[in-house]
């Protein structure tokens, strides 16, 4: 009987020693290079996955956490930007652009610098539908992306075929810069600001051999509107000067 209790015991021992150490090996917070507490194996990241409990809410606030590195031209810090899933930021931006009121249907393509958004509306306020859905976007993507969106559905097949092709891809960006064109005969929203056009787009954007030219009646206005501000300044300041002498 003193036997059996002994073995018994120490099978104890044995189970609860190893679930502390598959305890110990999985931590809350999951840490990698400079992300300090980032467990981005929770499945209610996304709210998918989970229990029914987990993806009908999400109580806790989000929280993350950067560092550069101390060491000089350390480059590990640059790669958290590879790690942007971008499907699921695609994801995102449908769900989101499909709640607009009159917005039925969203196909949503994510490169490593454009967001590019067909769907079909019912709208007759075009201009604002556009605006609505490239700031729904804008809202979920790093600023630097620049969104191109189109009411016309017939694009949708053009940006799902568009799929298919990565970052990598041979004549990736000239395919895509087609599509890109044909978006921008659509209505594309209102300006982002002054120096940035409905795309977010600037001057700077504009290289012939990567940017569509379009839709580039704004950005060479702003262009002319920097150049007679700049103008209109130094004849100023040469005036002021003559009255001073």
């Amino acid at each position: 009987m003193k036997k059996l209790l002994i073995i018994a015991g120490l099978c104890t021992l044995t189970a609860l020693s190893g679930c502390s150490k598959d305890t110990g090996n999985n931590d809350v917070y999951e840490e990698s290079g400079n992300t300090i507490n980032v467990n981005n194996k929770r499945h209610e990241l996304y709210n998918e996955g989970g229990s029914r409990g987990i993806r009908n809410t999400s109580t806790s606030y989000g929280y993350v956490r950067h560092q550069k590195s101390p060491l000089m031209n350390d480059k590990i810090a640059n790669d958290h930007y590879t790690a942007l899933d971008r499907e699921q930021l695609a994801n995102i931006i449908s769900k989101y652009s499909a709640d607009i009121p009159n917005v039925h249907d969203v196909a949503t393509l994510v490169t490593d610098q454009e967001v590019l958004i067909a769907y079909s509306t019912d709208s007759k306020k075009r201009n604002l539908t556009a605006d609505q859905v490239k700031k729904t976007a804008f809202s979920v993507v790093p600023r630097y992306y620049h969104v191109y969106v189109s009411d016309n559905s017939k694009l949708m097949r053009d940006v799902e075929n568009l799929a298919s092709l990565d970052s990598t891809s041979r004549n990736a960006r000239h395919t895509v810069n087609g599509v890109i064109k044909q978006m921008l005969k659509s209505p594309q929203g209102a300006r982002l600001n002054a120096s940035e056009d409905e795309n977010g787009r600037t001057p700077d954007d504009f290289d012939i051999n990567k940017t569509p030219k379009v839709n580039n009646k704004n950005i060479n206005k702003a262009k002319n509107t920097n150049q007679n501000s700049n103008s209109s300044n130094n004849n100023t300041n040469t005036n002021t000067n003559m009255s001073n002498k």
